[in-house]
């Protein structure tokens, strides 16, 4: 999973980390974050929801080119 794609990505179009844990149902941006930085392991019901929100496929976020 290639989370720096994530976060470059949710930057380039403007959204905090606050507004993502908002869209994604959290009560503070503390478990967004734990997204993102790799601490949780994400589901893939989130990962689409997250490509969603960026409206970005879903592999160009989470899959690796190599």
């Amino acid at each position: 999973m290639h989370l720096e794609n994530l976060k470059k990505l949710r930057k380039e179009r403007g959204i905090t980390q606050e507004t993502m844990a908002q869209y994604l149902g959290y009560k503070s941006k503390s478990g967004y974050c734990q997204l993102e930085n790799g601490d949780v392991v994400m589901t893939l019901e989130k990962a689409i929801r997250i490509s969603e929100i960026l409206n970005e496929d879903l592999n160009t976020l989470f899959c690796s080119n190599k």
